[in-house]
């Protein structure tokens, strides 16, 4: 028995699944606007090494030099170009982002079910480190688990990662509590079936939306600890571009070339801006209510 029968939600097929997502980017500006920003943001990393006009290590003696027909976004303290740093930096960005929330993901979500599904002594052991965990700042405790692992920008959002995973683990382990309790779970524990089909069938594809939402929120976050830690020094090293190592050369030269923060800047407020209207654009996307009408 399917929760769409229990709650009287007819499930989506492939084609209704299609239908709906362009009709909820038709209908929602801001969603369409983040999505088509972050498509171009993605096939812009992508295609970096193609259209960068210079190599990102390129150095000249054109130092802190302004925009120009040359340089388009100026040149750094190196005489680097600004443009191509920015260009081949949003891959590393993007990498790191992805890689923080993935780790987050696979420690937070199997625990979260485990500790939701068998409740008991497992909850209440699983509950007391997760709050642990929550009780450090979370930038303290990245930089802490970053000493530990070494610095590099794989450590750092392996760092952040473990960082997100105790907010992961809460969510899921509610959601997990609320779907457990409904009469289609039931059944299939009367029927016989197995802990982990009756987990990965019933309890995951009902409680996992919530997480989608939260995960997608995770990037901005990820993306702004990203750039936090580079500019502390904790994350990609020089002479790698990422757009907070270029937020941090650009900030010892703040008063003299002002403009060189500006690209790197703009780049994260937007990308972060963009993940998190997406990430609200999503609740309403993956509200359960909403199928009934549709």
């Amino acid at each position: 028995m399917s929760a769409m029968v229990e709650t009287g939600i007819r499930p989506l097929t492939g084609k209704r699944r299609r239908n709906r997502f362009l009709a909820w980017l038709a209908s929602d500006k801001r969603a369409a606007i983040s999505l088509t920003f972050l498509v171009l943001l993605a096939s812009l990393s992508l295609l970096a090494g193609f259209i960068a006009p210079h190599s990102p290590l390129e150095q000249s003696m054109d130092i802190l030099a302004p925009p120009g027909a040359e340089h388009w976004l100026g040149t750094d303290d190196l005489g680097r170009d600004v443009f191509s740093r920015l260009l081949h930096g949003g891959p590393m960005t993007l990498y790191a982002s992805f890689l923080a929330v993935s780790v987050g993901t696979l420690i937070g979500l199997p625990i979260g079910v485990l500790a939701g599904y068998l409740g008991g002594w497992v909850d209440t052991a699983i509950g007391r480190i997760i709050d642990t965990m929550l009780s450090f700042p979370s930038i303290v405790l990245a930089i802490a688990v970053t000493g530990a692992l070494g610095i590099g920008l794989t450590n750092s959002m392996i760092a952040v990662g473990i960082v997100f995973s105790p907010g992961i683990a809460r969510l899921i382990r509610v959601q997990t509590m609320i779907v457990k309790g409904e009469l289609y779970v039931d059944a299939a524990r009367t029927f016989g079936t197995s802990t982990s089909r009756v987990i990965f069938r019933h309890i995951l594809p009902n409680a996992i939306q919530p997480v989608i939402v939260q995960v997608t929120l995770l990037l901005a976050t990820a993306l702004l600890a990203e750039a936090s830690l580079s500019f502390l020094g904790l994350g990609v090293q020089p002479p790698q571009p990422s757009w907070g190592q270029m937020l941090a050369r650009a900030y010892s030269y703040m008063e003299i070339a002002p403009e060189q923060m500006y690209a790197p800047g703009l780049a994260i407020l937007f990308t972060a801006l963009a993940f998190n209207a997406l990430g609200e654009s999503l609740r309403s996307l993956l509200d359960p209510t909403r199928r009934r009408s549709d």
